[in-house]
């Protein structure tokens, strides 16, 4: 029995049980706990600088997610043998869990804070990530960090018809929506997942399922929170105010500020001019020697440009760049803008591009997945990049980010869903996003771009697949709100909510939500959801103007595949001792061949771009694996002699005895001078011996009978 250990339980609808214990572990962290569900068990501990650093006006927050591999009694693999950076699952995890608890801290709240979330301990029928947010959550609320939760995370799915909470990993596969949903006692905070082609009203109903979960969370970590006594957080004092200052500025620059906002420019570049000319101008006007605080002149300045931006759109219902609530940017595409490439195209809408390839692999180009919790391999992976110079920045190229791990599988989510299956697409298919301009939605251009290349690469698709991304400005005082089509980048900063949505015409197929305010009304939602179809599908028609389908053909350049299915005893034979065969096959005819065992048979692929080496690989596995017939004529190689008759090879492989006796029809008494060691000739199949399976051939079966000499009477 662990010592000082106070526990809280959350009872599922199904019975099943989450615990949060905290008392005993990791002390020394402002706050810890353990969250328990079957075997699984995560530590969770967050720790917080008391002051803030100079300078600081923003929440230096970061979270981090990791599996230990001895979790799932597994040792890491590489050269090292010990865990390493994150990999992509467990950023993804990372993300999810910040973008739930970083709104929720105060404002004015800007010290050094950091939450780990660690696996101990797996458990196959628990999916650890849809208990991070709570684990995450449940330490913030016994520390004394100030924190305006507590808040939850569940995994809500809908399998045959109903909605379950935190699934079975074995139950997914069945499901026809599955969402990651965090949300307080009151409120709806961020939503991530993927859905099969589902309409809005659906949508919204898992949300609101998954919300009276997440609300029993909640209550049991307020009462936790009283049970350790952090009901009282930590004073703090992170902000320095001017309220003169202030006053003095809004005077004089918020009218200056409204009506360049109302200018309604279309440009980010000018509209960034402008605007920086004004706080120049302002700057200006105080003198050298001012001496008012820098930092809180560009915090007050950036406050009244938020205001101005704001009240435009909820008083004139227009935009900074001029368009109505719910209309879309300027689109064009093309595709087959890369020659060489398998399929390729350029998507923009507005100052946001995309330039994208699908490149068709074999079995051998499938990614590899090494986790402690997930192994295995992707046959459909897609890569975002976002260089600085898309946003007219100077930035290092230091590896792939967070955010572009996020927007990647964002996009990869949207378009797996309309990917032929398995049984029909041979293919490992790799997208990749390569961002040139970015104003806002550059992970919805990506899907557009990437639905584009994946139809000019000839993979027959279910459908194209569209996305936006939607804004929201709110007033909580006046009620007033504004919900924003294929908003900007300015506008997703300035804004209240970001909302992405993926699909077909026939439904959605995911969506990523984060709200930066408290709350958001279900008939908001709803509003939002079917303004972003209408968006969706003005999206789909620009598009189809391009490109409507699935090219009928794949490119030239492109390898072809032939697949085949052969008994399972007949792999060994077409792989030869130590892939001897089957290497020599694919440097004869300069082709790909992969082979694997699937449902006690072997599948056989074939790859080339040439038909020509494709239809000779064919024959030569052809050859390998067709079964004797008994009766059919073959044309072997003759491999020893023997006194009582000679070895032939009639088939690869394949041996048979072709006996002294059925050489031709004269009695031969020696085999001397008859056959020689690889001269080839005709024979038949006459016999195969049941109990051995030898193969006995003729050759006098093919030659004329000769005559019987006539007798005299």
């Amino acid at each position: 029995m662990l010592p000082n250990l106070i526990t809280k339980t959350i009872t599922l609808q199904d019975g099943r049980e989450i615990s949060i214990e905290t008392g005993a572990l990791a002390k020394q962290a402002d706050g810890s706990v353990v969250v328990r569900m079957g075997k699984a068990m995560l530590l969770a501990t967050v720790v917080a600088k008391k002051d803030a650093l100079e300078g600081v006006d923003f929440l230096p927050l970061s979270v981090d997610y990791q599996e230990k591999f001895a979790s799932s009694g597994k040792i890491p693999g590489g050269f090292l043998k010990r865990e390493g950076k994150l990999s992509d699952y467990e950023v993804l995890i990372s993300r999810i869990v910040d973008r739930a608890i970083r709104p929720i801290f105060p404002d004015d709240y800007h010290a050094d804070t950091q939450v780990m979330i660690t696996l101990m301990s797996h458990d196959e029928e628990v999916l650890p990530d849809a208990l991070a947010g709570l684990a995450a959550s449940a330490a913030l609320s016994v520390s004394d960090i100030p924190f305006n939760g507590p808040i939850s995370e569940v995994r809500v799915a809908k399998i045959d018809g109903t909605y379950v909470i935190n699934p079975k990993p074995a139950d997914l596969a069945k499901a026809t929506l599955e969402f990651i949903v965090a949300g307080s006692l009151d409120f709806i905070l961020m939503v991530e997942g993927e859905a099969s082609e589902i309409q809005e009203d659906e949508m919204v109903e898992a949300i609101q399922f998954a919300h009276e979960e997440i609300k029993r969370h909640c209550q049991a970590q307020v009462e936790l929170t009283k049970l350790v006594g952090k009901e009282l957080k930590r004073a703090y004092s992170h902000e320095k105010s001017d309220a003169a200052l202030y006053d003095h500025m809004r005077s004089a620059t918020y009218d200056k500020l409204f009506s360049a906002v109302n200018r309604q420019i279309a440009n980010k570049s000018e509209r960034s001019a402008l605007v920086k000319e004004i706080k120049e101008e302002y700057v200006a006007s105080l003198g050298e020697d001012h001496g008012f605080e820098t930092s809180l002149i560009g915090h007050y300045f950036h406050k009244i440009h938020k205001e101005a931006a704001r009240n435009l759109t909820l008083e004139t219902k227009k935009r900074l760049d001029g368009r109505n609530l719910n209309e879309i940017r300027p689109i064009w595409s093309v595709v087959d803008y890369l020659p060489s490439a398998h399929g390729s195209a350029v998507f923009t809408r507005g100052e946001t591009q995309s330039v994208t390839t699908c490149t068709l692999g074999t079995k051998m180009d499938e990614q590899m997945i090494d986790g402690a919790v997930i192994s295995g391999y992707n046959k459909f992976y897609l890569h975002y990049n976002f260089p600085g110079f898309s946003t007219g920045e100077v930035k290092p190229n230091r590896g792939v980010g967070r955010r572009e791990v996020g927007h990647g599988n964002l996009a990869m989510r949207a378009l797996k869903k309309v990917l032929p299956p398995d049984t029909e697409n041979p293919y490992t298919i790799r997208i990749v996003s390569d961002i040139l301009e970015s104003n806002g939605s550059s992970s919805m251009a990506t899907v557009c771009a990437g639905s584009l290349a994946l139809m000019d690469a000839g993979v027959q698709i279910k459908a194209p697949v569209t996305g936006i991304a939607m804004g929201m400005i709110s007033d909580a005082k006046t009620g007033k709100y504004a919900i924003l089509s294929d908003i900007l980048g300015d506008e997703d900063h300035l804004g209240d909510m970001d909302f992405k949505v993926t699909g077909t015409e026939k439904g959605i197929t995911a969506c990523q939500m984060d709200l930066k305010v408290e709350g958001l009304d279900y008939s908001v939602l709803k509003e939002a959801l079917y303004q972003a179809k209408d968006g969706r599908l003005h999206i789909l028609k620009e598009i189809s103007k391009t490109l409507a389908a699935s090219k009928t053909d794949l490119k030239p350049h492109t390898p072809r595949s032939f697949m085949m299915w052969i008994p399972k005893e007949l792999i060994g034979a077409v792989i030869g001792p130590g892939g001897k065969v089957i290497q020599e096959i694919q440097k004869d005819t300069s082709t790909t061949v992969v082979i694997e065992e699937i449902d006690n048979q072997g599948k056989i692929n074939i790859y080339s771009a040439n038909q020509d080496n494709m239809e000779a690989a064919i024959r030569r596995v052809k050859a390998i694996v067709a079964q004797p017939e008994i009766g059919e004529v073959y044309t072997g190689k003759v491999k020893n002699i023997q006194a009582f008759g000679a070895f032939v090879e009639f088939m690869p492989g394949k041996d048979g005895l072709l006996h002294i006796s059925e050489i031709k029809w004269d009695r031969l008494e020696t085999m001397d001078g008859v056959l020689e060691p690889g001269e080839e000739i005709t024979v038949k199949l006459i016999d195969v011996d049941k109990k051995t399976g030898k193969f006995k051939l003729s050759r006098k079966a093919l030659l004329p009978r000769p005559e019987k000499p006539a007798t005299n009477a």
